[in-house]
């Protein structure tokens, strides 16, 4: 089962998002009320919430997490794990009051999307990590996913996993090739086309098919798009705007291309080879989920520990195994070709997890949307899909 088809696009914090998404002032915790006394050094232990199916288990002990038993067994540092988070905006409400009332949220470590981590970021909700403390995480870290315009250097955050938002098709029953993000416009699939609700999953590959860059992108590039969906939607060539089921719909033939996550397109490979991934000539958007230490964290030492972990390409490894999405530690390629395991070895050269360098040479990440343009826009989209 993908991670991804347990959530939902769209959360119940919205209220709460909205919230950050304006950057109220009350909210704002400045850099000198962020940390809390450090308790590592004689308290063991570190409290890490995360996404369900993100990690690797034990097949025949599923309660079992080997990575960080291995983890715990060689720093004595006990984690109490827990797989709490659903969606991004449904966390930010949960964890939000604690931290805009400078209270501790009761977590060392939490993941998020990148476009929800650039909101803590801007907040002042999370703690400046300690690179020098961090050697993996500074050598190993993917050049493609360091230069993160809402957070300079990732001094906050740090990549868990990351992805592609991109094209999937049925090649077998389309009968031809998908190379441009126009190529979902032709007559043949009118009805059989679906895209992604969440504004911030979806936004970037529609712009990047119009020939914007989306590292810079504009509110010309966004009305420009948001006017072309309208047109489609008026046609009715779009079927429908989703979630994570679109999943059901390309496996069973009722949609033939969609936008869609390249770790979802592994799994269902595994099933149908006939269902293709593509990044468009155009290209398509790197996203990634990031690890985070929130304000007044007890165990922040302990928590770039584990982060550090991570980051080993060996490590690594053994999560992309597990996880299959796009690795941030290229070097954990390496480890896996050298496998004696032919399907460790094969699972090297899948560029789904291991992009190629052409592939890579098409991947972009858009810059966030500002706390003025998000009421706008967003309204703008919902009209449009239907929220």
């Amino acid at each position: 089962m993908s991670r991804r088809t347990l959530l939902r696009a769209l959360g119940a914090g919205a209220g709460a998002a909205a919230l950050a998404g304006c950057g109220v002032p009350a909210a704002y915790v400045a850099p000198r009320d962020r940390s809390a006394p450090d308790r590592s050094e004689r308290d063991h232990r570190l409290a890490f919430a995360n996404w369900p199916l993100y990690i690797d288990t034990d097949q025949k002990h599923p309660e079992r997490r080997p990575t960080l038993d291995d983890f715990e067994k060689s720093t004595g540092i006990s984690v109490k794990y827990t797989e709490e988070i659903n969606d991004n905006d449904e966390f930010f409400g949960k964890i939000s009051p604690a931290l805009m009332n400078h209270q501790q949220t009761g977590r060392d470590i939490i993941v998020v999307s990148d476009w929800m981590a650039s909101r803590y970021v801007r907040l002042g909700w999370v703690q400046t990590m300690d690179r020098a403390a961090q050697p993996h995480v500074a050598r190993e870290l993917d050049p493609l996913l360091r230069g993160a315009s809402f957070d300079p250097g990732r001094l906050h955050t740090v990549p868990w996993q990351s992805g592609i938002t991109g094209i999937a098709y049925n090649r077998k029953k389309l009968g031809r090739e998908i190379r441009h993000t126009s190529d979902l416009w032709a007559d043949d699939l009118r009805g059989k086309v679906t895209l992604l609700a969440g504004m911030d999953e979806a936004f970037a590959l529609l712009m990047l098919g119009n020939g914007a860059d989306v590292t810079r992108w504009t509110a010309d590039d966004f009305h420009r798009m948001t006017d072309q969906l309208r047109t489609l939607v008026r046609k009715r060539h779009i079927r429908r705007f989703t979630g994570n089921d679109y999943i059901k719909d390309l496996s069973s033939g009722d949609v033939l291309a969609c936008q869609a996550y390249s770790g979802d397109i592994i799994q269902l490979q595994a099933d149908n080879p006939d269902i293709e991934f593509v990044v468009p000539q155009e290209g398509a958007e790197l996203w990634a989920e990031s690890l985070m230490i929130p304000n007044l964290a007890a165990h922040k030492r302990n928590a770039e520990r584990l982060i550090d972990y991570y980051y080993q390409p060996e490590v690594a490894a053994r999560l992309a195994v597990a996880v299959n999405y796009v690795c941030p530690v290229p070097a954990a390629r390496e480890v896996l070709a050298s496998s004696k395991e032919k399907e460790l070895a094969e699972l090297a050269g899948n560029p789904l997890v291991f992009p190629t360098e052409d592939m890579r040479g098409r991947l972009s990440t858009a810059r966030d949307m500002t706390p003025k343009e998000r009421p706008a826009f967003t309204k703008e989209w919902n009209e449009i899909v239907g929220l």
